[in-house]
């Protein structure tokens, strides 16, 4: 990072609030109940916690969404919610934080997907899962891409969310990525292995080391295996790139006809990893729409997942946030 400068990474992140991006992708509420344990269950060896405190964020693709605003872009969001409390409470907090949610589409026939986190003493005890997963109607579905079609001209990138909810299908896809390439758009896709046919001809994948070795077919486990992953994503789906985020080990980036670089990680302390690959997607696309190579594009992202890491629950970073860890980078 140090051959970049801090000027020009400054200027980058200076034009993230010109930038407008639009999420696709399934929607999910997250519930933490915040608490503590002073002792276990009498009635089973588990832990009793007692809630002190509950909050609601953003999940899932809206969790990309929030990422996007929290560092200044445009954001439009595109997915579905229940006609019920939790799709209400979780609109609410989009619109609370500016995002533009008229692609948000209400389908009576299913409830808003809902992730409940019990944290007692910084730690995760359990999570509890509500969701109905099958794919959209078709109703639904073709005011879900209405919506897209008629969005697309207005926004400088794309980032397709696939959490295997039932959102995310070959339906949807056959008309949203030739949407996106006839206008242009750069094209950002966090998959699921079961739906990387779906994904030919994006601009960038992020999967993590084990979706990409689920993709490839084979496991990565040195630097050989690495490099033949990478290679292999980049010619099956026709992508410009392909960033594998590898955990500890920072991530690795993919371009065609160019020696891959490694990216180390910045992280110094890890509290929660919930969330760090919607922060990379969101900050790595929108790094690319504000004007910064694929290279710079990575940094800028590897240290927003160092600073979301460090933080308890599904969390978000900010522009100053931002500097801040990539100044003190450079000054190492």
């Amino acid at each position: 990072m140090h051959t970049i400068g801090f000027e020009k990474i400054q200027k980058k992140i200076g034009n993230f609030k010109n930038a407008r991006v639009l999420v696709i992708g399934d929607l999910i509420l997250d519930e933490f109940l915040w608490g503590d344990v002073s002792r276990i269950s009498p009635e089973a060896p588990v832990p009793v916690v007692w809630v002190k405190k509950e909050s609601f964020m953003p999940g899932g693709a809206s969790n990309v969404a929030n990422n996007l605003r929290s560092l200044g872009a445009n954001v439009y969001l595109a997915g579905v919610i229940g006609d019920d409390e939790r799709g209400a409470i979780l609109k609410g907090e989009l619109e609370q934080k500016g995002i533009h949610t008229a692609g948000v589409i209400t389908d009576d026939s299913r409830p808003t997907i809902l992730k409940t986190r019990v944290v007692a003493q910084h730690q995760q005890v359990v999570r509890i899962d509500k969701e109905r997963v099958e794919p959209l109607s078709g109703g639904i579905l073709g005011k879900l891409v209405e919506y897209v079609e008629g969005a697309m001209k207005d926004v400088d990138a794309v980032i397709i969310e696939d959490y295997g909810k039932g959102v995310i299908t070959s339906a949807l896809l056959s008309k949203v990525v030739p949407a996106a390439k006839k206008h242009s758009k750069i094209i950002s896709v966090d998959p699921k292995e079961e739906n990387f046919k779906y994904y030919k001809g994006i601009s960038v994948i992020t999967p993590n080391n084990y979706e990409a070795s689920k993709a490839v077919g084979f496991e990565i486990k040195d630097e050989a295996t690495l490099l033949k992953a990478g290679q292999t994503l980049l010619t099956k789906l026709n992508c410009k790139i392909a960033l594998i985020t590898l955990g500890e080990h920072g991530m690795a980036v993919f371009q065609k006809s160019k020696p891959v670089k490694h990216i180390p990680t910045v992280a110094q302390e890890v509290f929660d990893v919930s969330g760090a690959g919607d922060t990379v997607i969101a900050t790595y696309t929108l790094s690319l729409a504000a004007g910064a190579d694929p290279i710079m594009s990575a940094h800028i992202a590897n240290c927003a997942a160092g600073i979301v890491v460090g933080k308890v629950g599904i969390a978000v970073v900010t522009p100053n946030e931002l500097l801040d860890r990539i100044k003190r980078e450079l000054d190492k």
